[in-house]
């Protein structure tokens, strides 16, 4: 299914319009935190799932 033609000039438009460039990354975020932070979140969620099914 194709998109609308407005639909896909505002997404090019979108895509195309970032300041920095291609390879601009926000300073303040650090993947190694993000990382973990998403690991120890699906680590709470598996314990958490878990504990929810012990006759399983």
């Amino acid at each position: 299914m194709m998109l609308p033609s407005t639909a896909h000039d505002a997404l090019l438009t979108l895509a195309s319009s970032g300041e920095h460039g291609e390879s601009a990354r926000h300073e303040s975020l650090s993947p190694y935190l993000t990382g973990g932070g998403a690991l120890v979140a699906l680590f709470l969620l598996l314990w958490i799932t878990t504990r929810f099914n012990r006759d399983r």
